[in-house]
């Protein structure tokens, strides 16, 4: 019970800028407890957004509010996802044997500036659109869901890191538990069109990036889940109805 505790701390602290559990111990035995607590993290993301859109929601028009939650999303997260999605692009506008060293470069390049900000209009827009802003939890855990997924199942690429270690301990069972909380949670709210469509997004991801590097690195998790929140969030907006 200390190592999933302490996973799920080493998880909060890291997709978050929540300060209750500032550690970074990658220490061996916690890093799988970690990865199997990713969607939790993004379920409860989710909720603090929701939570704090039904309060404002009385006192505030529908757009400004949304933009709000959409400014307090990236700040939650503090952009890490924003950073591997920024790198990752970067990388697809080189050779691929070059790409990986420049995803790596803490200085972000042309492209991936311009597709970044590019992207966050279009969420942004898309939150600004939506009704449902109760499946936030949902879109957020199933997105990382998504980024657990690669980690198991496709080659980690980069010769070092953190997320190397993870996939090392990321034992079967700890996926299974992870897939078992979230998919009881898309029974619950009978969403199963979020979670096949993420799973295809998934899918695709994998397709492209296998291909093009051999498996993934840790910026293209972080490219996994923006890719996968703008495309769950779109499906809200074409017509989904609870």
């Amino acid at each position: 019970m200390n190592k999933i505790f302490k996973g799920f701390a080493l998880a909060l602290s890291m997709l978050t800028i929540i300060p209750f559990f500032k550690i970074h111990d990658f220490y061996k035995g916690i890093n799988g407890y970690a990865v199997m607590s990713y969607p939790l993290i993004g379920l409860i993301l989710g909720g603090v957004l929701y939570l704090i859109y039904s309060i404002l929601n009385p006192c505030l028009p529908l757009m400004h509010l949304a933009i709000i939650i959409f400014a307090l999303w990236v700040l939650l997260t503090g952009a890490l996802h924003l950073d591997g999605f920024s790198d990752t692009v970067d990388g697809l506008f080189v050779n691929k044997d070059r790409a990986l060293e420049v995803m790596k470069d803490p200085n972000t390049g042309g492209m991936g500036m311009i597709f970044t900000v590019t992207f966050l209009i279009l969420k942004a827009s898309t939150l600004a659109q939506i009704e449902l802003f109760y499946l936030l939890p949902l879109i957020l855990m199933l997105a990382r869901l998504n980024a657990i997924l690669a980690i198991y199942f496709c080659a980690y690429v980069s010769p070092n890191g953190m997320s190397a270690l993870a996939k090392e301990e990321f034992s079967t069972k700890q996926l299974l538990v992870a897939i078992f909380y979230s998919v009881s949670l898309v029974a619950y709210f009978d969403m199963w069109v979020l979670l096949i469509s993420s799973l295809f997004v998934f899918y695709m991801i994998k397709l492209f990036f296998v291909k093009r590097y051999g498996g993934f690195t840790g910026d293209i998790y972080g490219f996994t889940i923006e890719v996968t929140e703008l495309i769950l969030l779109n499906i809200l907006i074409l017509g989904l109805k609870t």
